[in-house]
């Protein structure tokens, strides 16, 4: 069935045993692992290395097999989200390198997936964007089908501040696209991260994509969102998002979890549902982060069996 699990961005400070200690008391059955380089964060929920790929030898690779024998949590996936098509070429360059390992250690690690972004040079529109996203993630595409990888890209516009307006720095947010995006890479390797969150708050149908896309769903996202709709009727929707909508945890927002989970289970899903922790309410400390974790196991497992 459905293994619920979290994304490890939200406790940085917890090393890997840490956080799947962390996952097995609450009773979570998987974690989402995160393998940016060793670095200074750009922006929130950035920069957070729970797993080196580059120090991944047998000696490490026997601890992370070990360690989800030992606690009974597995690694639902690798994940790493940056702009492998950055306007900026060395930024782009790190980014497409650095994935490029992070597949490897999932396939070394017989995991089997990988979630990031697609990308985009937010100054530019899709059309533009396009012939560099195929150039760019037609060989990334290869390598992880070479590897028995699966890619799952995450819907999230990434379209919240000045610095990423107007296009946002990722290209894969709507059915339209992804559909153009799948038919112009040919590959079964690459899929989606679905987060239903980011449909709701772009005013999209969040249950259509699951029966629609059944055979590109790799990995899910937990994380609901409350649309402002006075805030959105005094700014509009070309105003910044975070203008008129705030991300919650799952049950504190406008996404029905029990309609949610009923269309996912009726499409044949029984992958991870991993939760992302981004309200602001509860991120006064790790207390409140790990308080925010309990919280949303307890309210997300009554959608499934135990």
């Amino acid at each position: 069935m459905i293994a619920l699990g979290f994304a490890s961005a939200i406790v940085p400070e917890l090393s890997l045993e840490e956080v799947f200690s962390l996952a097995a008391r609450i009773g979570y059955r998987c974690v989402e692992v995160m393998c940016w380089p060793p670095s200074k964060a750009d922006r929130r929920y950035a920069g957070v290395t729970h797993l080196d790929v580059d120090r991944l030898d047998a000696v490490e690779l026997h601890k992370v097999q070990r360690l989800q024998a030992e606690t009974k949590v597995a690694i639902s996936a690798l994940g790493y989200y940056p702009n492998c098509l950055s306007p900026d070429p060395q930024e782009s360059a790190k980014a497409i390198e650095h994935l490029g390992k992070v597949i490897d250690a999932a396939s070394k690690l017989r995991l089997g997936k990988v979630n990031t972004f697609i990308g985009r040079d937010w100054t530019k529109s899709v059309a533009d964007n396009w012939p560099r996203m195929v150039d760019v993630w037609r060989p990334l595409v290869a390598k992880a089908q070479s590897l028995g990888v699966k890619i799952g890209i995450e819907n999230c516009p990434m379209s919240f501040t000045a610095d990423e307006w107007p296009g946002g720095k990722n290209l894969a947010v709507s059915p339209a696209i992804w559909r153009k995006l799948f038919d112009a890479l040919k590959s079964s390797s690459l899929g989606l991260n679905y987060d239903p969150s980011h449909m709701v708050w772009q005013q999209m149908d969040y249950l259509r994509p699951i029966e629609d896309f059944k055979e590109r769903m790799f990995h899910v996202h937990a994380k609901d969102v409350r649309v402002d709709r006075k805030r959105l009727s005094d700014v509009g929707i070309l105003a910044h998002p975070l203008e008129y909508h705030s991300p919650k945890l799952p049950g504190l927002g406008d996404i029905d979890w029990g309609q949610f989970f009923s269309v996912l289970l009726e499409s044949g899903y029984r992958g991870p549902v991993c939760v992302e922790v981004e309200d602001r309410a509860y991120e006064g400390s790790l207390e409140d982060r790990i308080a925010a974790l309990e919280q949303s196991f307890r309210f997300l497992s009554q959608f499934l069996p135990i």
